[in-house]
């Protein structure tokens, strides 16, 4: 078989793939819609196209984490590695003491421009 026919079926495969799977999706999203929200909160029931709609409409505003938070991450550890480890000690204490009070209602002392006189 010449290597354009081959691509050619792996693109109709892959799309076949692609619908399968937004139809199993769309199912599942009515479904879970139908058997939830109208009970709950007196929502309209869904038709399929319609959850194929919310569905789509989910992707595009919420998008997909996917491969871009990997290669976030990639570039965070190059950054890490490329830091002194004065400067890599500066930044552990620095994101401890956020984590440790991620708002001011836990009582958490003001530090920097924030500070209260």
């Amino acid at each position: 078989m010449r290597p354009r026919v081959r691509w050619v079926i792996k693109g109709f495969g892959f799309a076949g793939i692609f619908l399968a799977g937004l139809a199993v999706l769309s199912l599942v999203v009515m479904l879970l819609w139908n058997g939830l929200l109208p009970g709950l909160f007196g929502a309209p029931r869904l038709h399929y196209l319609q959850a194929v709609g919310l569905l789509l409409l989910c992707q595009i505003l919420f998008g997909s984490r996917g491969h871009r938070g990997r290669w976030r991450h990639h570039a965070w550890h190059e950054r890490w590695e490329s830091l002194t480890p004065e400067e890599r000690e500066r930044l552990r204490e620095k994101y401890a003491h956020k984590s440790a009070h991620p708002c001011r209602w836990h009582g958490g002392e003001e530090t920097g421009e924030n500070q209260q006189v």
